[in-house]
């Protein structure tokens, strides 16, 4: 049985000088600047303005050389970056988001987000990687929020930004090459839209919602990369997906970042425990134990830690292992972390009584669309700023550095898009493919896409997690290509005006195409090297000292090296 998609009255058409396409950190960066440089903007967002995506649930620090505290200099962060990329940074990047890092939170700060203060300083905390104090940080919980509330507050503020919510982007619109604008599914109606643009920016974030567990928002399943890809740009360093090891697991943790143990671990001295109530770090340490007899990993040692305990049948009831802070008394964990406590037991947990469970998480991905320093892909006219830019992280993050980037790409890729916006490239051809596809949606016997989703999930997180062999991402690659035929070419539907067939039908099309350009290049990569980690290749290969290029040609993804771009970064 089948019936017709709703898809079939003429689109709505939109023009602007600049759509951005994705509405977080980077997105509404972008599109301040682009309209600050005289462009009319439009922001789209498949969810609501300025609360999807990453930025508004970061909770931690924001890392920028202000030398406010401590003296300080862009290029000590620089070579921080440079450190934790483990020789694989497009050094250009790099540089440009370390030199521009200081103006843009001073921005912010003139935009009254509130970083914390100390004698009339901006305050800066010590974080891992980094050789000083160096993270700004509005408070340990807040920070993002407070950043998206400021650049919501800018965009009430601003002219000529039209703000759309509820819009998925199909493809980009393409005429001799070069991107026109976009086509998208209205979700609340089902109604086609159709944006000329003079340029175009992806801002969509990473893809850590590919995992089953992620720190990330329901939307981040990689669109960008896929609609990057489906234009015609290159992808880079997509094998490098940042796992963080003591994600919170269980009891429920409701309104708080489950990423947010870090600075208790470190402060506090907090002790994994397994199943036994045995501390287990010192079994996988063989350096870094401090004055006061605890070990603290470095991620990957940790994530490599809980991962094999949970393996040898001594994990936690939910599958993790204890954090605990119960030798700590509780007075220092007030004092420490007070207003934290409070928010804890709301959702009735006492740190000094009771452990939490933890486990790795899905947290960031350093791969994604390649640019050059003015953030335009290889599709003239296509942009991309934030986590959907790869390149400037190398083989693993920096802590800190995830919304600096969200800040100096986003403000860099609007002021590029601005300036690009002077001649209309649009045609209503180069929108028909997407068009045919909405229109060829039909209500059949399929498979559910939710159901999909769901399995793909679990091939990437037990077969393309932390921890890789050769046999798990060859199963991995087979399933994906199965789950893809499963699928088919042409899109299900339910028929119905509100449909969330199709969306996550059109979701699955993105995730499946993401899911083989991360399990392809890891396949390739026989070592391990900062996040990429290969059971069966242990340690680094001079030989992989090399950028992974992932295309697509006639239909096909295609794989190939270059060598790690240097430089600094035209101003």
């Amino acid at each position: 049985m089948t019936s017709s998609s709703p898809v079939t009255s003429v689109p709505i058409h939109l023009e602007s000088d600049v759509l951005v396409i994705g509405a977080g950190g980077a997105g509404m960066y972008a599109a301040l600047e682009a309209a600050k440089n005289g462009a009319s903007v439009i922001l789209a967002d498949r969810s609501l303005i300025g609360r999807g995506g990453a930025t508004v649930m970061a909770q931690m620090t924001v890392a920028a050389a202000l030398g406010e505290q401590t003296s300080d200099h862009w290029e000590h962060h620089f070579a921080d970056t440079l450190a934790a990329g483990r020789g694989l940074c497009d050094e250009r990047l790099a540089a440009l988001l370390c030199e521009d890092g200081p103006q843009r939170l001073r921005e912010m700060d003139a935009w009254k987000v509130g970083w914390a203060r100390e004698d009339g300083h901006i305050k800066q905390a010590q974080a891992p990687g980094h050789d000083r104090p160096r993270c700004a940080y509005v408070d340990f919980l807040s920070t993002g929020p407070a950043v998206s509330r400021t650049l919501r507050t800018q965009l009430n503020n601003a002219n000529g930004i039209r703000r759309i919510g509820d819009l998925t982007i199909v493809d980009i619109a393409l005429r001799d090459g070069e991107a026109c604008g976009a086509t998208a599914l209205h979700l609340p109606t089902g109604q086609a839209v159709t944006l000329a643009a003079k340029a175009v920016v992806i801002a969509t974030g990473g893809l850590t919602g590919l995992y089953r567990r992620n720190s990330a928002s329901s939307n981040m399943g990689g669109d960008g990369y896929a609609l990057a890809l489906r234009a015609g740009a290159e992808l880079i360093d997509m094998e490098f997906v940042q796992f963080f090891p003591i994600g919170h697991l269980a009891p429920r943790l409701v309104g708080m970042d489950p990423i947010m143990w870090d600075p208790f671990r470190y402060k506090l001295g907090g002790k994994l425990l397994n199943s036994e109530m045995r501390e287990f770090e010192e079994d996988y340490a063989t350096r870094d134990k401090r004055s006061d007899g605890t070990y603290v990993l470095t991620r990957d040692l940790a994530t490599y830690a809980i991962t094999k305990e949970v393996e040898a049948g001594r994990g936690s009831p939910a599958g993790g292992a204890y954090l605990s802070f119960q030798h700590v008394p509780e007075a220092e964990i007030r004092k420490a972390f007070g207003p934290v406590v409070d928010r804890l037991a709301e959702n009735g947990i006492d740190l000094a009584q009771r452990p939490v469970e933890v486990a790795p998480i899905a947290h960031y991905h350093m791969g994604g669309i390649r640019v050059d320093e003015m953030m335009q892909t290889g599709v003239p006219g296509l942009f991309a700023c934030g986590e959907a830019v790869g390149g400037a992280n190398g083989a693993n993050r920096l802590s800190g550095n995830a919304i600096t980037e969200a800040f100096v790409f986003g403000a860099r890729a609007g002021r590029s898009a601005a300036e690009r916006a002077n001649a209309s490239m649009w045609s209503a051809d180069a929108a028909k493919p997407a068009i045919d596809l909405l229109r060829s949606a039909s209500k059949r016997d399929a498979p559910n896409p939710a159901a999909v989703i769901v399995k793909l999930q679990a091939v990437m997180a037990d077969d393309v997690g932390p921890f890789r062999t050769d046999a798990k991402l060859r199963s991995a690659i087979s399933a994906i290509a199965q789950l893809k035929a499963d699928i088919g070419d042409t899109p299900f539907a339910s028929a119905e005006s509100f449909d969330p067939v199709l969306a996550d039908w059109l979701d699955l099309r993105n995730m499946l195409a993401v899911a083989q350009s991360v399990a392809a290049p890891a396949l390739a990569r026989t070592e391990s090297r900062g996040a990429h980690q290969r059971d069966d290749h242990l340690g680094l290969d001079d030989a992989w000292s090399v950028n992974q290029i992932v295309a697509m040609s006639d239909g096909d993804m295609t794989l190939r090296k270059v060598m790690p771009a240097t430089g600094k970064a035209a101003a």
